[in-house]
């Protein structure tokens, strides 16, 4: 069993913050990029952020560029989404995706399930 568990979503105000993380259990992240997406109603999946297996590197999208922030913990084998300054077009399902690669080359072998994000007042 190799999955990824997404967790830490709910409703928030405009303004506000959530920390998504992602836990992986039947294998470790140590050795993979991790990557966090989102898909709102009606709208492709895109993808948000990045970050290579050691941390060292790390992408965003322009939409959220100074507003989130992604991290990793090796020791809990988990990587986390700090989101700030939250805004109604942020509402999406999140979902965290595992690269086989260490580097961030946009194809992801496991994904989680989703949280949801809500946005409103």
């Amino acid at each position: 069993q190799l999955q990824l568990v997404e967790s830490g979503g709910g409703l928030v105000q405009p303004g506000g913050s959530l920390r998504l993380s992602c836990a992986a259990s039947g294998f470790t992240l140590a050795s993979r990029a991790i990557g966090w997406f989102r898909q709102a109603p009606g709208k492709e999946r895109e993808e948000v952020s990045c970050i290579s297996s050691l941390g060292r590197s790390s992408n965003y999208a322009d939409s959220v560029k100074g507003r989130f922030t992604i991290s990793r913990d090796m020791a809990k084998n988990t990587v986390y989404l700090q989101m700030n300054s939250l805004k109604p077009d942020d509402t999406a399902v999140y979902y965290c995706a595992a690269s086989p690669s260490r580097f961030c080359m946009l194809r992801y072998d496991y994904w989680g399930q989703g949280t949801q994000v809500t946005v409103s007042s």
